[in-house]
């Protein structure tokens, strides 16, 4: 089977993307696609987690595990979504490195689906944003605090994907910029799904219809489909396009509570994650989808 983990990250439109999925769910079960609700899954795999820090899977582990979280269901294809895989946000930063534990955590769960093909699905987020989003919810006062002295230019996704690719170097990994979801999503959500380019999905434009004014989305609407014939890319500039001149300002934008931090800090930040993303881009086993 196809084990699709999609673990994140934090405060990337997650728990959107799930209700996208489920959305689906009766559509893709006709492919042999898998969306359980996260209700019959999520407490299971903290409990699996749990007992794999301890010993190795018990040679039923893996079967009792998905005939309690499928239910009897058929599939090729399952899809589970747990954002606390790594650890919840007030621990995610551990010795300057984003999530330090997924390394092992991936590792053990390609242990314990050993016969299956495991694919890894992770969002990457500009520590310049990323890093006092996970602060605001941490118990620390200051950032160095939270930190724990790390230097945050120093912080990168690309250590972070590389560690896991070499702890579980048969797991693949599709990721993709918190940035340019708005762009991505319906390619997303396919990707997860296993679909091929282009194929019909419900809330392909989700994302989108909740950072656009209604005007801007009833005009990009009308393009569709005037131009059917589009392009996944072509459509990504339209897109581009109508955010340009339609785009909800106080939903795009968000205040970030970084005391100490300057804009300067972080659009030097900015920069540091930009030539990151052309290190993550390199690594192989990881497949980064881009505008």
């Amino acid at each position: 089977m196809q084990i699709v983990l999609h673990a994140g990250a934090h405060f990337t439109e997650e728990d959107r993307l799930v209700r996208c999925l489920l959305r689906n769910k009766e559509d893709f079960s006709k492919r042999g696609v898998a969306v359980p609700g996260p209700g019959k899954y999520r407490s299971l795999l903290k409990e699996t987690m749990s007992a794999l820090q301890d010993a190795a899977p018990a040679p039923d582990a893996r079967d009792v595990l998905l005939d309690l979280i499928l239910d009897e269901e058929n599939a090729d294809r399952m899809i589970l979504s747990h954002m606390y895989l790594f650890g919840a946000p007030r621990a995610c930063v551990r010795n300057g490195q984003i999530y330090q534990s997924a390394p092992e955590r991936v590792a053990q769960l390609s242990a314990l689906f050993a016969h299956d093909e495991v694919e890894l699905f992770l969002a990457i987020r500009n520590p310049g944003t990323f890093l006092p989003s996970l602060f605001n919810n941490a118990p620390q006062d200051d950032m160095d605090a939270f930190l724990r002295g790390a230097d945050p230019y120093s912080i990168r996704w690309s250590d972070t994907l590389a560690a896991i690719r070499s702890a579980a170097p048969e797991v693949t990994i599709t990721t993709w910029c918190f940035e340019d979801m708005p762009m991505l999503w319906a390619q997303i959500v396919r990707e997860l799904a296993g679909l091929e380019h282009g194929e019909k999905i419900i809330g392909g434009f989700d994302l989108l219809s909740e950072i656009m004014s209604k005007e801007g989305m009833q005009r990009f609407r009308a393009y569709l489909k005037s131009h059917p014939t589009m392009t996944e890319m072509q459509k990504r500039r339209v897109i581009a396009a109508f955010l340009d001149k339609f785009a909800i300002e106080e939903e795009i934008e968000e205040e970030l509570n970084a005391p100490g931090w300057t804009d300067a800090v972080i659009d030097a930040m900015t920069e540091v994650y930009e030539e990151d993303m052309e290190r993550v881009a390199r690594i192989p086993g990881v497949t980064l989808i881009t505008p």
